[in-house]
């Protein structure tokens, strides 16, 4: 399964709607938001993606029940805190936004989750770790290394992650 993973848009329209097109043209089969979007015009944009997505609100999200209401609104799976998003093959990619560091390394040592994405640090990244892969897509908006916005598509079925540089 193919999926496009984003996070820390802070209301970064234009670039949040480029980022989910080039998502979907890479033939993402979900996107999953690992926090900080704040606007529920961007919560619209998410919706219209065509495709499953997930949404986890971050430590900037100031206003969860307006963002929980378009995301019901828009049929996107939301969480406060994480979610557990289904890889199709009876296993399931962890996704939270990273400001709760205890949260962060409980799901990566569970050995539950494969894969364990968060955002919060916007800076891009790819650990492996004994249990999970540990991925950051980045940030669309103030991303800090590297210093472009960026997010990821991740191909689970041959467990490749690619970077993709947003304009």
């Amino acid at each position: 399964m193919k999926i496009g993973l984003l996070s820390d848009s802070h209301r970064h329209t234009r670039r949040l709607r480029a980022a989910v097109e080039a998502l979907v043209d890479l033939d993402a089969e979900a996107i999953v938001h690992c926090g900080d979007i704040l606007g529920t015009d961007d919560v619209k944009i998410l919706g219209e993606a065509g495709v499953p997505v997930y949404l986890v609100l971050g430590n900037m999200d100031h206003r969860p029940e307006r963002l929980a209401g378009a995301a019901a609104e828009y049929g996107i799976n939301f969480s406060r805190r994480f979610l557990a998003v289904p890889l199709g093959d009876g296993r399931y990619l962890a996704a939270l936004h990273g400001d709760d560091e205890d949260l962060l390394e409980e799901l990566v040592a569970c050995g539950q989750f494969p894969y364990v994405c968060h955002g919060h640090t916007h800076r891009a990244s790819d650990e492996r770790h004994a249990n999970a892969r540990v991925i950051c897509p980045g940030a669309v908006r103030h991303p800090k290394h590297p210093e472009r916005p960026s997010a990821a598509v991740l191909d689970t079925a041959e467990d490749a992650l690619t970077f993709i540089e947003l304009r």
